[in-house]
């Protein structure tokens, strides 16, 4: 290599650190996993990310879509793929699809919570994170076995946003793969009362923290929708991180992993007499009570989505609804027999 092909290299290295691994002029793949609370907003901004003016539709279970870039003129298009995750929290176990050993270096997440919605909101986000944690880690598991240096480079990866000897270092518990928490609908919960604005910003800002994610408020609106993209366009085409930071209450939020801390964020929104009533082994729990107390959650099976898509008119196929049809008459018409041979049988009394 000549001095200039050197020089070039180490620019490049400079310019993306995270992908070391990725030769000048070859293709890298990432992806990109969304879900959230159902009708949230997830399609909107996937569209936005990748540019294309059409109209949002409804997710039936976990879709799939890519979008290509170069990174730099005469370069070969790089490639995202972007899952996105319907139905809320009932179809959670479908994240096993794309989420794979084959992939987990370059993965992260996108979890798009409904700012409209705070008494569903910790429900949605503490039931995907967890699954989607448990998943990860059982995939890490097996890498330290099979690919234990890979194993300790992910495992390193989770604490690459806080700068060494952080203060929050022994308060915090980062997400195994980069997260991305998207507060939406934010034209609506601007309209809250200013109190409980306070609490839900927080309360958030608490959580990113403390899972190493970025945070960001959005709405359909253009300006916004371009915020977001600038956090979530450095995981999928490997873009400049944004170093800019919005902390104020009263203005959307904008905070990239890392650039928080415990000391900005403050206490949990309540009193110091109920504070320590309060019974919580981790940060995470005292937070979660102090919000649940404001917003009581519903509970799980009312965050289930009970429509059946075989019913949707929008997914209407003739043949299979007449063969459907004819099954669940079959289906009902053995239920029948079934019930009737139960009855008739004589169960010796001893």
């Amino acid at each position: 290599d000549t001095l200039w092909d050197l020089a070039i290299a180490e620019v490049e290295k400079r310019e993306n650190p995270d992908d070391d691994d990725v030769k000048p002029g070859e293709v890298w793949e990432k992806s990109i996993l969304f879900m959230g609370n159902k009708n949230g907003g997830k399609t909107t901004i996937i569209l936005r990310c990748l540019e294309r003016e059409e109209p949002p539709k409804p997710t039936l279970a976990l879709e799939y879509t890519f979008g290509r870039r170069a990174r730099r003129h005469n370069t070969p298009k790089d490639v995202a793929h972007f899952w996105e995750l319907g139905g809320g929290t009932s179809l959670v176990e479908l994240i096993r699809i794309p989420i794979t050993s084959h992939n987990i270096r370059s993965f992260a997440v996108v979890l798009v919570l409904d700012l409209s919605k705070p008494n569903e909101l910790w429900t949605t986000m503490e039931s995907l994170l967890q699954v989607t944690r448990n998943h990860v880690n059982k995939i890490l598991t097996k890498l330290e076995k099979t690919n234990p240096e890979v194993a300790a480079e992910i495992k390193q990866r989770m604490w690459n946003n806080l700068q060494r000897d952080h203060p929050d270092s022994a308060l915090v518990d980062p997400f195994p793969i980069p997260l991305v928490i998207i507060g939406s609908k934010y034209d609506i919960f601007q309209e809250f009362d200013s109190e409980m604005r306070k609490i839900i910003s927080k309360t958030l800002r608490f959580v990113s923290h403390y899972y190493g994610a970025s945070l960001v408020f959005t709405s359909k609106s253009e300006a916004l929708l371009l915020k977001a993209r600038a956090l979530i366009n450095p995981l999928a085409f490997g873009y400049d991180k944004s170093k800019s930071v919005s902390v104020d209450p009263s203005k959307p939020l904008f905070i990239p992993a890392g650039l928080d801390s415990m000391s900005q964020i403050g206490p949990p929104p309540a009193s110091d007499s109920d504070l320590g009533k309060i019974r919580a082994n981790t940060p995470l729990e005292l937070w979660k009570k102090v919000f649940e107390k404001t917003f009581p959650p519903k509970s799980f099976c009312d965050l289930q989505d009970t429509k059946d898509p075989a019913q949707d008119s929008q997914y209407a196929e003739y043949e299979v609804d007449v063969m459907r049809a004819q099954k669940n008459q079959e289906l009902e018409q053995y239920k029948r027999n079934a019930s009737k041979s139960w009855k008739e049988m004589d169960f010796d009394s001893d």
